[in-house]
């Protein structure tokens, strides 16, 4: 199982000291943080994605790739991509491009957002958010895994005989979650193709996401690809030190609204000491089955990073070691393991040598002619559109 942190990227005012970290300040906070996940064995660092205020988190691909250059073992993710408003064309070249340079340490979150004004801002309507959340992965999937393309859709101008660029590392794609608090059609897709369903667990009461979870791994066992108890299922989650009191009844979101306790006897929330965060994150199995990948939010409602970084080390050294052996000692023979891309480039290859595509020359116009790669299908043919 993989344990790790994630983070919004909110800019929040500290209620105790009524500081508001600027943007840079931020950005460099997120990097020592993500460090420090990495410095202390966690498995997982993911970053959101936002456009507005008061977020940074507008580039993820550029964050993560520096973070790589910064870290030695940790897989970076997101939290999520947004599959709406981003075009699938250049999500497939941008987190081809991290995979590369993280040497396979990545995989990535979709989903549709919860901004509204952020489709506009993009030339998007957000009443076909679900339509273009599907249509857009659907085009992604096709995009990682074949040399040549040919599509058609609603919602962008068609590609003929288009390659993606760069292919993904050792021709195997980046693993994929998909993020949904609310839609079954995206539960749905996840369940199609195989790939993993994560569920936020954090603005919801305890249990909340059980239905879509369930519905989940139904369909995954459905479309053929192994038992519901075999689906890939990750959870979210918010854990703060005993001082977060303050934080909390200070947010505009949470404090003039609940009472910390109710709080955090109704949510998910984990607030207290290691052994209290251990009891909490186990009730998420008894709840929700054997999961591969538990995520926690350390830096959100204005935490300076000092506390942030004391939230790390304790779940790097005093949570993560308990939960590894708990979490094994109960789980169930035949649950899927977690998803690496070592693992995924041993389920294709076994102990083969992985594809290293290599193209084809350059005829002069900066293409390559009918086939991109020397080792692809003879008969691929790539008819690529030509100003006549």
């Amino acid at each position: 199982m993989q344990f790790g942190i994630f983070s919004v990227s909110d800019i929040t005012q500290n209620p105790v000291t009524g500081y508001t970290p600027s943007e840079a300040e931020r950005i460099d906070a997120i990097l020592r943080i993500a460090q420090r996940a990495d410095e202390v064995g966690l498995d997982v660092f993911a970053i959101g994605e936002h456009h507005n205020p008061p977020f940074f988190s507008s580039s993820p691909t550029t964050l993560l790739a520096h973070i790589a250059a910064l870290t030695e073992r940790i897989i970076l993710s997101t939290a999520v991509t947004l599959m709406t408003t981003n075009d699938p064309v250049k999500v497939a070249e941008d987190y081809a491009m991290l995979q590369h340079l993280s040497n396979g340490r990545m995989d990535l979150m979709v989903g549709r957002g919860n901004t509204v004004p952020v489709y506009p801002w993009f030339g998007k309507d957000i009443r076909e958010g679900v339509a273009l959340a599907l249509e857009n992965y659907n085009l992604l999937h096709r995009l990682w895994r074949e040399d040549v393309v040919d599509w058609q859709g609603n919602f962008r101008t068609p590609l003929q005989g288009f390659t993606s660029i760069p292919r993904p590392l050792d021709d195997v794609p980046p693993f994929v979650w998909h993020g949904s608090i609310r839609t079954p059609e995206i539960a749905e897709q996840a369940a199609y193709y195989g790939n993993g369903y994560f569920a936020n667990n954090v603005l919801a009461p305890n249990l909340h996401f059980r239905p879509l979870v369930n519905f989940y791994r139904e369909r995954f066992a459905y479309h053929g690809h192994g038992s519901p108890e075999q689906a890939i299922v990750g959870l979210g989650s918010q854990d703060a030190v005993s001082a977060f009191r303050p934080y909390f009844e200070g947010s505009p979101i949470y404090g003039k609204s609940y009472s910390l306790e109710d709080f955090m006897a109704g949510t998910p929330l984990s607030v207290g000491s290691p052994q209290e965060v251990i009891e909490k994150t186990l009730s998420f199995r008894e709840g929700f089955g054997d999961y591969q990948r538990q995520l926690w939010v350390v830096d959100a409602m204005g935490l300076p990073v000092e506390l942030a970084l004391e939230q790390v080390e304790l779940l790097g050294n005093e949570v993560v070691p308990v939960l590894r052996r708990e979490m094994e000692a109960r789980r169930a023979p035949g649950a899927a393991d977690a998803p690496t891309h070592t693992g995924l480039v041993r389920a294709k290859y076994g102990d083969g040598a992985p594809r290293q595509p290599r193209p084809n020359p350059n005829q002069g116009n900066n293409l390559t002619g009918t086939s991109p790669y020397q080792d692809s299908d003879p008969a691929l043919v790539a008819n690529v559109p030509l100003a006549v």
